[in-house]
């Protein structure tokens, strides 16, 4: 048919019909556009939802970090228990947090301000969720659950760290249960759950205390429990016993590096608006600085005292930059964020020998880097938001560090009374993976 034919028939059609039926669906697109709600209001919901989202598996991706972190700086012997931690600790979190942490955390504002609600489990929206019953003042509580739990998870991870080579494994793994499901959430409520330290003021914008320095004051707990490694501190000696794999380690900490800008970049909880997405890039440049200043800090400092660099130092440097920006990354200048950085890098290098002489063994410089870097930080937020006050950031330190210090000391005396916490002399010195759980890393290496 061609097409004249075709504009002829056209013509000879019924117009009136065809007019009011395109009237009727102009009426119904406009009485959906009624209803339905604008960008305007559904983009902040949207936006913030991504931004957990994305910094939620940035954040995963440190899991990664802390494992290849810890798997080099361990010995050989050794490596097989450290990735069995590991994924057992992060998998034993996400089920915990689950089911007691997250509504133990949030709100906070139960028993007076100091805990929330007791083993309520956590449900996320309905399949298909529409608009009109979202909660459009925030994000998905599927989002905010994801992103709050990789926090968990990496508290536990700091623990590991620190306790590595000489701890039985089911005792470890029963304290990650009792870290991730109570210690940690009731805590993290009295300041991001809206309870009694965030009414007083304290600021801690991604955790240098709340996440950094609980890990850190557990991990000290079960070091002074645990006792050090067989050899470590002998006729008044510190003897060094160097990890299996420093390109492990090094991969490890850039794997880390990476996942921070989740860690810090999704805490700005909002990415609905020009400034806070703005706010989010500056967050980003801010935590990378702090890094860069902490490992070069590390970096000159190991050379001037030892005549030679210790990348281990270095590694560990640019972590406690990281930690020390984390409890404020977004006020201050990129000159602000390099010093606060470049100080966490000092505290790192004159921490670990501190420890060697208090005989606390700590494998991998945890407690250096999380909790004294991290108290550092929580200080150092009073240089840049002037709403904050020195007086109340110590409150906020002493109070996270009395509860969990002595919490952690309780619950680990309980396990060693119990269940024993420490490997055997014989299976210290053999090796945890194969008196622990009968398998090498590296069995070729071990056939020579």
């Amino acid at each position: 048919m061609n097409m004249k034919k075709l504009i002829t028939l056209g013509a000879g059609l019924p117009l009136l019909p065809v007019i009011g039926f395109a009237q009727e669906a102009v009426e119904a697109v406009e009485d959906i556009a009624e209803v339905a709600p604008s960008f305007d209001e559904i983009g902040p919901y949207i936006m913030t939802t991504l931004l957990f989202l994305v910094g939620g598996f940035l954040v995963f991706w440190m899991a990664a970090g802390f494992t290849m972190l810890e798997a080099g700086l361990v010995r050989s012997k050794n490596v097989t228990t450290q990735l069995t931690k590991n994924i057992a600790l992060f998998s034993i979190a996400g089920i915990m947090y689950w089911l007691v942490g997250f509504n133990l955390m949030y709100p906070g504002d139960g028993f007076n301000g100091y805990v929330g609600g007791f083993f309520d489990i956590t449900v996320l929206e309905a399949v298909g969720l529409g608009a009109a019953d979202a909660d459009l003042e925030y994000a998905s509580v599927a989002s905010d659950f994801f992103f709050q739990l990789m926090f968990v998870a990496a508290t536990a991870s700091i623990v590991s760290g620190a306790l590595a080579e000489r701890i039985k494994l089911w005792p470890f793994l029963a304290f990650v249960v009792v870290l991730t499901g109570f210690m940690y959430p009731i805590s993290g409520s009295w300041q991001w759950g809206g309870g009694w330290l965030s009414e007083m003021g304290f600021s801690d914008f991604a955790g240098s205390t709340v996440v950094h320095s609980v890990g850190g004051w557990a991990a000290l707990a079960g070091a002074i429990v645990l006792g050090p490694r067989l050899g470590k501190y002998k006729d008044g000696r510190v003897n060094p016993m160097p990890g299996s794999n420093l390109a492990l380690a090094t991969l490890g900490t850039f794997i880390l590096w990476l996942g921070w800008f989740g860690f810090n970049g999704g805490s700005q909880l909002a990415a609905g608006t020009v400034g806070d997405i703005t706010d989010v890039g500056r967050i980003f440049a801010n935590t990378n600085m702090a890094a860069s200043a902490g490992a070069v800090t590390a970096l000159i400092l190991t050379q001037l005292l030892y005549k030679k660099v210790d990348l281990t130092m270095v590694l560990n440097g640019a972590l406690a930059g990281l930690v020390a920006i984390t409890a404020e990354p977004l006020y201050p200048t990129l000159f602000g964020a390099l010093w606060i950085g470049a100080v966490g890098g000092l505290i790192v290098v004159f921490a670990v020998p501190m420890l060697d002489k208090f005989k606390i063994d700590d494998v991998v410089g945890a407690i250096p880097v999380h909790l004294f870097a991290g108290i550092w930080g929580t200080i150092a937020v009073v240089f840049y938001n002037p709403e904050v006050s020195l007086m109340t950031q110590l409150t906020g330190i002493v109070a996270y560090g009395v509860f969990t210090f002595v919490v952690s000391i309780i619950v680990w005396y309980i396990f060693k009374m119990t269940m024993g916490i420490r490997v055997s002399a014989e299976s210290e010195t053999t090796g945890l993976d194969l008196t622990e759980l009968g398998m090498e890393a590296y069995p070729e290496f071990s056939k020579g």
